[in-house]
């Protein structure tokens, strides 16, 4: 099955010579390269979330495999929806899903399920694979896409991806895919960013719900996020770094309602 690309010409430019000249400009090719664990990046039109995502980027080293958690913003599909074979499709070309691990994951987790329909129209993991096919060149991935879970099902998911890594032995970067606080004035949003980026360097991913929850922070992406903590704890994360930081407003100008955007490394 390939899962053609749904956001193509809409979030990101629709043609390869037009994507990869797009995905270059918000790339630092002096930026220092580091392992990592996870990141935390953001799934906006590349427009506006673009320069913080190739920061992100920029700074790893690549792994053979990224398990990329993205927020279900469809409601199609289970909750918990991983795909374990296929291909995805983007202007620049097709990106294969890493069965084996994809598999393990899926046999250690009682939470997960095999759903296509979930990943059908989302964008959220989609708008990711562009900065990866620019940046490295022989790697797979796993998707998937994630709506609100307790937090049983959080720990469940972080530990059966851990596990699997564990298992596999091969170098993996989980990526969580989440944008920040949505349409509200600047100061408003910069503060509350700051309360749930706070959470998510210290690595305390029931901090980072908590406080999303407490101060109603419209993350879409919490879910994601606090597994890729999970998961990155489990397999000895001990920081986190803050890349970039911005909001719509500092693209376009207009301050009154803005989306944030942060990215940060997981070490």
């Amino acid at each position: 099955m390939v899962r053609r690309a749904v956001v193509a010409g809409q979030f990101y430019n629709g043609t390869a010579e037009s994507l990869r000249e797009q995905v270059r400009k918000y790339i630092d090719e002096k930026a220092k390269k580091e392992e990592v664990m996870g990141v935390l990046a953001p799934h906006a039109g590349f427009m506006f979330s673009g320069q913080v995502a190739g920061a992100v980027y920029s700074h790893i080293i690549f792994p053979d495999t990224f398990v990329i958690l993205g927020p279900n913003h469809t409601g199609a599909g289970h909750p918990s929806a991983i795909m374990t074979k296929g291909k995805w499709q983007t202007p620049l070309g097709e990106v294969e899903i890493d069965s084996d691990l994809a598999s393990k994951i899926l046999a250690n987790s009682k939470s997960l399920r095999e759903d296509e329909r979930a990943h059908s129209y989302e964008h959220s993991i989609e708008v990711q694979l562009p900065f990866l096919q620019y940046l490295g060149k022989d790697f797979k991935f796993v998707p998937i896409c994630l709506s609100h879970l307790d937090s049983e099902a959080c720990r469940d998911i972080g530990k059966a991806i851990a596990q699997a890594i564990k298992e596999e032995k091969k170098k993996v970067v989980i990526v969580a895919s989440s944008d920040l606080t949505h349409y509200e004035p600047q100061e408003e949003a910069n503060r509350k960013d700051k309360v749930a980026l706070d959470a998510v360097i210290k690595l305390d991913p029931e901090g980072l719900i908590n406080r999303v929850e407490e101060l109603r922070i419209s993350m879409c992406g919490v879910i994601p996020t606090t597994i890729m903590l999970m998961a990155s704890k489990e397999l000895g994360a001990t920081k986190g770094e803050l890349v970039k930081y911005m909001t719509s407003g500092d693209v376009i100008g207009d301050y009154r309602q803005v989306v944030g955007y942060g990215g940060i490394l997981v070490k």
